[in-house]
């Protein structure tokens, strides 16, 4: 693609619940935004979702967290299982998260993206160490802190995770105005420690293999 560059990474900020007929997710998060914020005694704050879409050797992927069920594509890319709420839980699909890096993939709900695709500042290697590092995020239960990182493991944790362990500016990332992505920070404090090896619980890492077997 003439004019193009290399490599690129882009980032979405997708509002919690965007996409939602139930309205569940949102209501939720509201509830937990208003309870978080009493705790912490400051202004409630707009909550977001967050995921990549990067372009390296000519080949684009899409780069996100999600359920395990309820999914129709079937080429999605997963290359991870992790349990929600409680290790013991992951047995059952409806209790299971994904990590998503698909060829060619599409970001679901993109186009509610507040301001659309952030494009970062990268280069072929940081964009080729982003992609390889997917298959290595730890995953340790969704909405605990079993790492002890001081915030809880969810989608965001794995968008700052890969682009602070693959060498992005992270000073450079912006959140919407009035926005909050819960996980961001256990992402950047977990991937500071690359250097070491990260634990994962067993249920987690088990349901992790069988993924990648199928």
């Amino acid at each position: 693609m003439n004019g193009m560059p290399a490599a690129s990474v882009h980032l979405y900020w997708v509002p919690l619940g965007a996409g939602d007929n139930t309205h569940c997710v949102r209501t939720n998060g509201r509830m937990f935004e208003w309870l978080q914020a009493g705790l912490e005694r400051r202004d409630r704050c707009d909550l977001y979702h967050s995921a990549l879409a990067v372009k390296v050797d000519d080949v684009e992927f899409a780069i996100e967290m999600g359920p395990a069920w309820g999914n129709r594509v079937n080429e999605r890319g997963v290359v991870g299982e992790g349990p929600v709420g409680m290790p013991s839980l992951g047995r059952w699909r409806f209790f299971r998260y994904e990590v998503r890096c698909g060829r060619a993939g599409v970001i679901p709900d993109a186009a509610y993206a507040v301001g659309g695709p952030v494009q970062l500042a990268t280069d072929q290697q940081r964009a080729r160490k982003l992609v390889d590092l997917v298959p290595k995020f730890p995953t340790v239960t969704w909405g605990r802190d079993e790492l002890r990182t001081g915030d809880m493991w969810n989608s965001n944790t794995l968008t700052s995770w890969l682009l602070a362990g693959s060498g992005h500016d992270m000073g450079a990332v912006m959140m919407p105005p009035h926005g909050r992505a819960p996980g961001w920070s256990a992402g950047r404090r977990a991937a500071s420690r690359l250097a070491t090896p990260i634990a994962t619980n067993r249920p987690a890492e088990t349901l992790r293999r069988r993924s990648q077997r199928r």
